[in-house]
């Protein structure tokens, strides 16, 4: 990798890509270490709107979508998460060595390539279309390549983030739309994992947990951790995967159900887990899961088990109004993959 200047050399915050045609654009070398580009803060493709227009900003994500305009101008959809902005590459917007030189590195670029954006947050003349920050667009001055994708992918996000209603209907449409399936999207989960629906599901699935321990700590419990390498069934009626422990009959734990008693008999009152659960059950349904997070709580009860009733009514309700609330996005991005019905619960004014 080619700095510029030899006293620079060991040090690789400041090693420069190799550019092409003087500047500005160009594949970083592998194994290059990082490098800096002076004048550009780094910003998250999620922050940017209207109100940091005019900023030069420096930008990495995933190539989602490069289209070419003639010769000289090039849009280049840069995804980051969940979240997708506009770039505009060339157009008298920058590159060292002309529209048409990074006009034509940007057409090159294969779909899912690690590119480093540098430039201007602009406000484009009406709303972009087809990308979740619609109200700004990023004027390139430098682009370079990170990381380079296989040009041609066995499954891309798009196909993998189309619903199952929207293949039914281009099919009764006369239409055919690429369906990838579960097994396919196993095999390349990695590229399965960067569609916005999986990236939202992620993300409330972390809410749930944090939101979860919230409440249960305010209300007196106390986060515990049990073993899931055991020497027997820890609760009765499921199955359980068996194994040898140093020539020893041993399972996965179904339950933490055993240890969460005996916390409760050891004086700790109320208790609760977060962790993975392991049940053999040979059930082909998606109510029958091997491997699941389970959430689990234990309470004594001092009066009447309605006591019990109370915590896990504020729980639910706690849960559900701190996803509405804080996962609507993600909510929405959820239901567009996978349809679902909103929870409603009912007005507490109105019932006794």
């Amino acid at each position: 990798m080619s700095t510029g200047d030899d006293d620079n050399h060991g040090d690789p915050l400041q090693q420069q890509p190799e550019e092409e045609d003087g500047g500005g654009y160009g594949d970083v070398a592998v194994g290059g270490g990082l490098f800096s580009v002076p004048g550009y803060e780094w910003a998250d493709v999620a922050a940017l709107g209207p109100d940091v227009a005019g900023r030069a900003v420096r930008v990495r994500g995933a190539a989602h979508a490069v289209r070419a305009v003639g010769r000289r101008v090039a849009f280049l959809v840069l995804r980051q998460g969940s979240s997708t902005v506009q770039c505009v590459v060339g157009g008298g917007g920058g590159g060292g060595g002309g529209d048409a030189g990074v006009a034509r590195f940007a057409a090159g670029l294969s779909r899912e390539s690690v590119v480093d954006v540098a430039g201007v947050v602009s406000l484009p003349r009406e709303p972009v279309r087809g990308t979740t920050q619609q109200e700004v667009e990023i004027q390139v001055k430098k682009l370079y390549c990170i990381s380079k994708a296989t040009p041609n992918l066995p499954i891309s996000v798009d196909d993998a983030a189309r619903s199952e209603e929207d293949v039914v209907k281009a099919k009764a449409a006369g239409e055919q739309l690429v369906h990838v399936g579960q097994d396919k999207r196993l095999d390349f989960r990695v590229i399965d994992l960067r569609t916005p629906a999986n990236q939202a599901i992620f993300r409330v699935q972390c809410e749930i947990e944090n939101i979860f321990r919230q409440v249960l700590l305010s209300e007196g419990f106390v986060g515990i951790h049990t073993p899931k390498l055991i020497g027997g069934s820890s609760e009765g009626g499921a199955a359980v995967f068996k194994l040898d422990y140093n020539g020893q009959p041993a399972c996965l734990a179904q339950s933490p159900q055993l240890h969460k008693q005996m916390a409760i008999c050891g004086g700790f009152e109320r208790v609760f887990e977060v962790g993975p659960v392991f049940r053999a059950e040979d059930s082909n349904t998606h109510r029958h899961l091997c491997e699941f997070v389970g959430l689990d709580m234990e309470m004594a009860i001092k009066d009447h088990y309605s006591e019990v009733c109370d915590v896990v009514d504020r729980l639910f309700v706690a849960m559900f109004d701190h996803l509405n609330k804080n996962c609507a996005k993600e909510l929405e991005v959820i239901n567009r993959q996978y349809p679902f019905e909103p929870l409603k619960e009912t007005d507490r004014s109105t019932t006794s």
